[in-house]
């Protein structure tokens, strides 16, 4: 069984079909990329597929269970994460709460036990501290786990949103154009960051992006939108050689 079948999905703003008849099959542990010119239809994809938007047509089955028109708590908790194109911290939050924000899906503990800060509290909100740790040694960022999230530089926020999506332990990570902004180096980086990621949780990854080299060094397989409506499909070097994404993409006649 795959891990996300999305079958003849759609959406309509005002009258205008955003996104029409998208279908998309991901196993588990598959890095899927998702490309398309500006406006294609992409981030309202993700959208759809997080419970921001809820679809007027089609499905999305996540594990075996529909999922379509569940809000977006029901979603995470059912096992999807995702970043932002723009990124979206607590600025005003440490970078490890910035973490531990994303295990609150865990919480095992009563309001009860919370308000009264019993000893299950503290044990619970130990092994919270540890395993947001954890996540920030993956990335790195250990040793900013009290800075506030708003004093790190742009690449590191970057690696920390991911971490506070790893923290609600998806099966299914959404990357919304992560490399948007990165130097080379970073980028390159983030390309290991990437798989590492997906090796370690054993989770599958769906991302869009811009930067085509990023995208066809990385991604086992690819889809491709145009005016809301896929125009090609299959490995890198079938998309990279298509003449329809040449020409709606890539800079083709």
């Amino acid at each position: 069984m795959a891990l996300l079948e999305v079958t003849n999905l759609g959406i309509v703003f005002g009258g205008l079909q955003a996104v029409d008849k998208f279908d998309l099959t991901i196993d588990k542990g598959q890095l899927y990329g998702l490309i398309g010119p500006n406006g294609a239809g992409k981030t309202t994809v993700f959208n759809m597929l997080t419970g921001v938007y809820a679809p007027t047509e089609g499905d999305i089955i996540l594990d075996g269970t529909s999922i379509k028109g569940k809000q977006p708590a029901m979603i995470s908790k059912a096992g999807i994460a995702r970043t932002f194109q723009n990124i979206r911290l607590f600025n005003q939050l440490s970078v490890i709460d910035n973490v531990k924000v994303g295990l609150h899906n865990q919480i095992k503990y009563s309001t009860a036990e919370g308000i009264f800060r019993l000893p299950s509290y503290y044990e619970r909100e130990s092994q919270f501290r540890g395993q947001a740790m954890n996540l920030l040694e993956i990335f790195g960022l250990q040793d900013e786990a009290k800075q506030l999230s708003s004093n790190l530089p742009y690449g590191k926020q970057r690696k920390l949103e991911m971490a506070r999506a790893l923290a609600t332990n998806p099966k299914l990570l959404l990357l919304d154009e992560p490399a948007a902004g990165m130097n080379p180096n970073e980028t390159a980086e983030l390309m290991e960051t990437v798989r590492f990621v997906r090796d370690k949780f054993k989770i599958a990854i769906l991302l869009i992006e811009h930067d085509m080299s990023f995208v066809m060094g990385l991604c086992e397989k690819i889809v491709v939108l145009d005016y809301g409506r896929i125009i090609a499909k299959g490995n890198p070097e079938e998309v990279r050689s298509n003449p329809k994404v040449i020409a709606a993409y890539l800079g083709g006649e």
